[in-house]
């Protein structure tokens, strides 16, 4: 028996929403387990993996390893640097960088860091065949012109936040 238009549509709006429903899952997980949005965990990882072979870290380099503007993630930093994870100190002879460096408790916390969601959908998604993957993307393209979403601007961050440029906090 063929399935109707209308319920095949249903059945993708009940994918997104099984696929949205993990990434909010996810993330509140992240929030309950480490006190810190996904946002703010990709900043520390980036500000702990290039400290490992840079002399120093800039907002500049964070920005461009977790691929969001300078601006977004200046923000991100103040709250980790209020958090007392992130020192920002402007050490260089260009008194206009700010470099970064974990604290103790940012080490710490580095060292402890859960792997993102989307880092295991990365691992995953790489090992389907190439075929395999463009389907799924051309699929995904297609879904993002059918809802109007094709035009908007996303990292490939997997946060239920919604615009991570706010970069909402736990309560």
């Amino acid at each position: 028996m063929r399935r109707s238009d209308v319920e095949v549509a249903h059945e993708v709006l009940r994918a997104i929403r099984r696929i949205v429903r993990r990434i909010s899952a996810h993330s509140k997980h992240l929030s309950r387990e480490m006190g810190l949005t996904v946002p703010q965990i990709l900043c520390l990882k980036a500000i702990g993996e290039l400290g490992t072979h840079e002399p120093e870290v800039t907002v500049a380099m964070v920005a461009a390893r977790v691929q969001l503007s300078a601006a977004t993630v200046s923000r991100i930093l103040d709250r980790l640097v209020r958090a007392g994870l992130v020192a920002a100190e402007r050490r260089s002879r260009d008194r206009r960088r700010v470099c970064l460096s974990l604290t103790a408790e940012g080490r710490q916390g580095f060292e402890a860091l859960p792997t993102p969601l989307q880092d295991s959908f990365v691992e995953r998604f790489t090992a389907l065949s190439d075929a395999e993957r463009d389907q799924i993307l051309g699929a995904l393209e297609r879904i993002t012109e059918l809802m109007g979403a094709a035009d908007l601007d996303a990292a490939p961050i997997l946060t239920p936040e919604g615009d991570v440029k706010g970069d909402w906090e736990p309560e």
